[in-house]
């Protein structure tokens, strides 16, 4: 068990490697998890609303989140670094997702 978010989870996903979990969660945020141990290793905190889904790259090395709040966001998943706000939705966002090469 997961223990760790303040609301509701709405979507779980495992990396390519099948050693991190992405979960996206109701409370505004999504964590990445330590499969083997069940550690929290980086909370992805800057969404403004829940977070509809999240996804690990082909590659697993990013992580695409999206949002309520409009917004989709790509991060780091080694540091928990938002590297880039997808913004201009006029709606909030329910998927998204890398696409493979």
């Amino acid at each position: 068990t997961l223990r760790g978010h303040q609301n509701s989870v709405h979507s779980a996903a495992f990396s390519p490697d099948c050693k991190r979990v992405i979960t996206a969660s109701l409370d505004t945020n999504a964590k990445i998890w330590s499969v083997e141990s069940g550690e929290c290793l980086h909370t992805l905190g800057s969404h403004s609303a829940a977070v509809r889904s999240a996804s690990f790259s082909p590659d697993g090395t990013r992580v695409l989140t999206a949002s309520d709040d409009h917004t989709a966001r790509t991060w780091c998943v080694e540091t928990g670094e938002c590297l880039h706000a997808l913004v201009g939705h006029q709606d909030v966002l329910h998927a998204a997702a890398f696409m493979a090469h």
